[in-house]
């Protein structure tokens, strides 16, 4: 597959902003390439066009398919599989947010709880180590539920409320 210089300068961008969220660089790479791809694309195709070795393609589709954004495609009279990403950018996102939570976010809320009964049993435990712990399992089990919650919305419904921006300020009766 031929790249455009649009193509090429997207596919590295994603890889460099995958390494700074603790993504591998080539599997971002493989999910760009596949996000911009025509058609699906089997690991040769990617191999090529990538120029990273065939190892490096493999272990990087079965981690996107272990992410759920990323799927075997059959196209007709091929025996190899082809690959293809979510096409829908908000399901996409969705799919990303669910794995991170899931991978991220509950355990900690796991461990902080723990540390919180923990430290609220421990007689040697200072009161500011408590009330720090307190705190933080409480603003994160707020954001997990916050998302819970918005997570329950149709897509449509989550559209309108991050394209509502500056009016959420208004509707809260926040000023500037």
């Amino acid at each position: 597959m031929k790249l455009s210089a649009v193509q090429q300068k997207f596919i590295l961008h994603w890889g460099e902003m995958g390494t700074r969220w603790g993504v591998n660089r080539t599997v971002a790479q493989v999910h760009a390439l596949l996000y911009l791809a025509d058609r699906p694309l089997n690991a040769d195709d990617l191999v090529e066009t990538l120029g990273v070795a065939r190892s490096n393609i493999s272990t990087s589709l079965k981690e996107l398919q272990g992410w759920g954004i990323v799927h075997t495609a059959p196209v007709l009279g091929e025996r190899r599989d082809h690959f293809i990403t979510t096409a829908d950018v908000w399901e996409m996102f969705q799919i990303i947010l669910d794995e991170r939570k899931k991978r991220e976010i509950d355990p900690t809320l796991a461990i902080l709880r723990e540390c919180v009964e923990e430290a609220e049993a421990a007689e040697s435990e200072s009161d500011h180590t408590r009330r720090r712990l307190r705190e933080l399992h409480g603003l994160i089990d707020d954001l997990a539920q916050w998302y819970t919650q918005i997570r329950a919305l149709p897509t449509g419904a989550v559209i309108k409320f991050v394209k509502m921006g500056s009016k959420v300020r208004k509707v809260l009766g926040l000023t500037g």
